[in-house]
């Protein structure tokens, strides 16, 4: 059998397509984006990048209902954004098959929460699989397919970072085909107004008996008998983590996180003499067994926060008296390693933006993506971030309560939001500013990317996702078309325009928005000229070092006046922008020679 090295999100792409899926609609978020990447790849198949999640899981949902498997993919606030659609598909059922792939987060390496998504699965009443590893990823979601199908219903796969993100060998398989399912028109299943609604609760809840009773014998859900001195269950990824530190205990293994197994969680607690759960984030195993009457242990020896690792599991067991202390030494800290701290690329338009804001002193109520790294230093240029989309609405909020005073002139503050974001959900809170006339500044930083996530495209870009012709939608013309009174467009690397623009907009007695072009450098084939340090003229003053561009550095010449350090322009680096030009009081910087990038 031909086998891959895949991650786990690679494996859930490739589930997926041998499962006969056609349609796979997702927005991009860590740790989840490259599932759609993946099956973007496959033959036979249609993948989009949608506005946001919601719309993603609608398009999937619709596509179900026409009778083609679907999938939709998210990271784990994603699911948030499309909640309202996993709770009428829940109850409205599906035609074919319908995955829904949530990626949690754990430890947030690239969020601003780490909620532990299992509770969507019971609070829909939808099953739930979690695979361990990329095999399981494969296998687990060809078989929620024919869960989907045979108990008319959409099933949740939940990954976590370690499982989208490492990869390990995957038995491929061949696609299997499956003929497009006839629509039958149906509104008492299919439309959702109260009185087919209540016809609907009970079908539900007779589903997830039907469930619970498949989920007692499901080869996913399996007893690993070993010492009955402690017995573990797990899932997921914790579950390798506990195999490793207890080899030798005894295991159920759980590959459905909802709905759990009475029976056999029974059976498997009186053939053990301990019983622990190892989880990560919420107690949702441990609370459950705990229901049922049964006594067991679990956070009050691992952690509820932050992503569990070898040693975690390993020094949580030997605090608890679980395992003798091994004298084992952990991993380095983090802090022995050299910092290497997030910053914007060299040439970022955003970080022109930031360094106007900072000049006008406003409070900024930011948004997610790139540039939510100006709240760092040097920009050190941001007050708030919620979620996607939310800056404008907290802008207005913090517009219509107002923030006093400063050095004798009323407090100004300004929304910033990515091109992506704006249409993701900033729309409805423009909308709204609109509507009830709130003066309101949005900036709308344009690069025509959705860059954090990897680049992908979006409405303002044109691009997508299978190079298929697509539509770029001009930000401004929207503002416009909604009713924005005061629209302006500049590069922004035009300082002087970038920063009129934005001082009209603060002045402006109605909702305002300034749209600040340029395109992401990642994103172009160019030639420019790399800046370099004129080290004679240089004194070391470190203002070039306030823009936060990773090209500047200091050298090792000292500057005899100032005992300073001189600043050097990495050239390898150096994009040609001229930001750090355009700040240089004392004229020490020039373009060097051309350098021809291939970014």
């Amino acid at each position: 059998m031909e086998k891959a090295l895949l991650s786990g999100n690679e494996a859930i792409a490739r589930g997926a397509w041998e499962a006969g899926a056609e349609v796979a609609a997702a927005y991009p978020g860590t740790p989840s984006t490259e599932i759609l990447q993946a099956f973007a790849t496959f033959d036979d198949v249609y993948a989009e990048w949608s506005a946001n999640e919601k719309v993603a899981l609608d398009v999937a949902v619709g596509a179900a209902y026409a009778g083609k498997r679907a999938l939709a993919a998210m990271k784990h606030v994603g699911l948030n954004v499309a909640s309202e659609v996993l709770f009428y598909s829940s109850y409205t059922g599906i035609n074919a098959g319908l995955v829904i792939v949530t990626a949690d987060d754990p430890g947030m390496h690239s969020s601003q929460n780490e909620q532990d998504n299992r509770n969507y699965a019971r609070f829909a009443k939808v099953p739930m699989l979690e695979p361990s590893d990329s095999q399981e990823a494969k296998d687990f979601t060809i078989l929620a397919y024919e869960l989907s199908e045979e108990y008319d219903t959409p099933v949740m796969i939940r990954s976590t970072t370690r499982v989208s993100h490492a990869k390990s060998l995957v038995a491929l398989g061949e696609r299997t085909v499956h003929p497009q399912r006839k629509y039958e028109r149906n509104p008492a299943k299919y439309v959702m107004i109260p009185s087919n609604a209540r016809g609907r609760h009970p079908v539900i809840e007779e589903r997830i008996r039907k469930l619970r009773e498949w989920a007692e014998t499901a080869e996913i859900n399996r007893i690993v008998w070993g010492d009955r001195k402690l017995g573990i269950i797990s899932a997921g990824a914790a579950y390798n983590y506990a195999r490793e530190v207890f080899p030798n205990a005894s295991f159920l293994k759980l590959g459905m996180a909802w709905p759990l197994p009475e029976r056999l969680i029974r059976e498997f607690a009186a053939g053990v003499e301990q019983l622990i759960v190892v989880e990560e984030l919420d107690p949702f195993i441990e609370d459950w067994v705990r229901r049922l009457g049964i006594q067991v242990r679990g956070k009050d020896i691992f952690p509820m926060v932050g992503e569990f690792t070898l040693d975690v599991v390993r020094e949580s067991a030997e605090k608890a008296g679980l395992l003798p202390p091994s004298g084992r030494k952990p991993a380095p800290p983090l802090a022995d390693l050299p910092p290497r701290p997030p910053v914007m690329c060299a040439g970022c338009g955003h970080r022109d933006v930031f360094w106007i804001l900072r000049k006008l002193k406003v409070v900024v109520n930011s948004d997610i993506g790139c540039y939510s790294l100006a709240v760092l230093p040097p920009l050190d240029t941001t007050d708030t971030i919620g979620c996607m989309g939310a800056s404008i609405g907290v802008a207005s909020g913090m517009t219509i309560a107002g923030l006093g005073k400063f050095r004798g002139r009323p407090r100004r503050n300004v929304a910033v939001i990515g091109d992506s974001t704006f249409f993701h959900t900033g729309l409805p809170a423009l909308a709204s500013a609109v509507y009830n006339q709130t003066p309101v500044t949005v900036i709308v930083l344009d690069n025509r990317n959705t860059g954090m996530t990897g680049h992908q495209g979006n409405p303002a870009s044109g691009d997508t996702l299978q190079g298929r012709p697509g539509k770029r939608i001009d930000i401004a013309e929207v503002a416009r078309a909604m009713g924005v009174e005061y629209v302006a467009t500049v590069e922004s690397r035009d300082w002087p325009a970038l920063e009129k623009a934005i001082r009209e907009a603060l002045d402006f007695p109605g909702p305002a928005v300034v749209v600040s072009h340029d395109i992401c450098v990642f994103r172009e084939h160019y030639t420019r000229e790399p800046y370099r340090i004129i080290e004679d003229a240089c004194n070391g003053c470190t203002l070039c070092f306030r823009i936060g561009c990773p090209a500047i550095m200091k050298s090792k010449v000292i500057d005899v006046e100032s005992g300073r350090p001189k600043a050097y322009i990495d050239p390898a680096q150096c994009v040609g922008c001229g930001q750090c030009y355009d700040v240089c009081a004392r004229q020490a910087i020039e373009p060097g020679a051309p350098i021809e990038f291939n970014l």
